[in-house]
């Protein structure tokens, strides 16, 4: 599968020598989150898409173009036949942590106590555990236990 993008062929490039900028500016607006979300619980046609979002046409046929060009979803024609659906990429499915992170953050801090919402659950219906980075050595990660090396 090619690169998603490279320096040379990439979009002008917020910060070219962060991967956090980088990812941005693929996929950082709500719009291309929620249709990656989408992907990952079912989504395939353009109508679905704009089913489950609420997304104008314009706006989706647009984010749709950019995850395609971008390498995270393909294109390809339904099982039917007669219609075209998205799929996503192994770099597409890539960002399951990232989407499962953003889920867990907004149980935490976008609800009020009790207040209800989805709930991500695994293959047997079990909760999804807390995602929590650690280690080499098993320890817990956090923004005070790393810091980032820039290139020279």
């Amino acid at each position: 599968m090619p690169r998603i993008t490279t320096r040379s062929s990439g979009p002008d490039w917020t910060d070219p020598d962060c991967p956090v900028a980088r990812t941005l500016d693929l996929v950082g607006d709500r719009w291309s989150l929620l249709v990656i979300r989408d992907a990952m619980d079912g989504a395939r046609s353009f109508t679905e898409f704009q089913r489950r979002t609420g997304i104008a046409r314009n706006i989706l046929t647009d984010r749709l173009r950019k995850l395609t060009a971008h390498g995270l979803l393909v294109q390809r024609t339904a099982p039917s036949g007669r219609r075209q659906e998205y799929a996503l990429t192994d770099a597409g499915r890539d960002l399951f942590p990232v989407i499962l992170t953003l889920r867990q953050w907004g149980e935490r801090h976008a609800f009020t106590p009790g207040e209800p919402h989805s709930t991500l659950v695994d293959q047997h219906g079990a909760p999804v555990p807390a995602l929590v980075p650690a280690g080499t050595d098993g320890t817990p990660l956090d923004a005070d236990t790393t810091h980032v090396q820039k290139p020279r």
